[in-house]
């Protein structure tokens, strides 16, 4: 009679211990990626769109060709999928902070210019590592403008997009004291338990995709606390 500790009984144990090592291989790149692809608009596209939103407009083009040509290579088809996600949060960016940022009211609507492909490609269980990343920034992003809706900083959003460079700074002072309250804090407090509940069952998932999700909607945090940080510098 074979022993509880067997190599025959220890084998499946250890094919399923090599099979969670090779995905883990995975994971955690795909959710660094998000996580720093959900950063990449605040470092390099905001400044870019302002000053030419054509040519922001235009690289969303070799996002889509770049991801397109990656995922048909083998040991590249992660970082093909991730692309062609972002590539739809690329053009939302172009779009709404070239040419429509004087308007709050259709942010989140532009945000979400992908879904309708997304769903598509969902449906069709395609590119779902881009897909999902591309939802969780979503999330996010309107996870952010219910903040700003719940402690009423709409309008001081728009005032920051017709002020003058030099004017900027008053604005946003203004702007930290509408949420320096008890009621602001609670708020915030709330959302951010929300991102991190959502992004902590997206990551015991153990999916490839699912940590895509989670690293964007987790780095909301970090952009959202970035752009406090320099509210509160300017």
């Amino acid at each position: 009679m074979l022993s509880e500790t067997s190599p025959q009984t220890q084998l499946p144990e250890r094919l399923k211990k090599l099979e969670s090592d090779e995905h883990l291989a995975e994971r955690l790149p795909a959710f660094l990626a998000a996580a720093f692809l959900v950063s990449v608009p605040v470092f390099i596209q905001a400044p870019l769109v302002r000053l030419q939103p054509w040519v922001s407009l235009a690289i969303t083009f070799i996002w889509l060709i770049g991801g397109l040509y990656m995922l048909r290579q083998p040991k590249l088809q992660l970082w093909g999928d991730l692309a062609i996600g972002f590539t739809w949060t690329w053009l939302a960016g172009s779009l709404y902070w070239g040419w429509l940022r004087e308007n709050p009211y259709v942010h989140l609507p532009v945000e979400a210019i992908g879904l309708p492909i997304v769903i598509i490609l969902l449906s069709q269980s395609r590119c779902r590592v881009g897909n999902y990343f591309y939802l969780g920034s979503l999330l996010g992003t309107a996870i952010t403008d219910l903040y700003f809706y719940w402690v009423d900083l709409i309008p001081y959003w728009r005032q920051v997009m017709q002020a003058e460079p030099a004017n900027v700074g008053t604005v946003l002072q203004a702007a930290l004291m509408q949420i320096e309250n008890p009621v602001a804090v609670m708020r915030a407090i709330v959302l951010l338990g929300l991102l991190i509940f959502v992004g902590g069952w997206a990551i015991k998932a153990q999916k490839v995709y699912w940590w895509a999700f989670a690293g964007a909607v987790l780095s909301t945090i970090l952009v959202d606390a970035l752009f406090l940080l320099a509210a509160s510098l300017s």
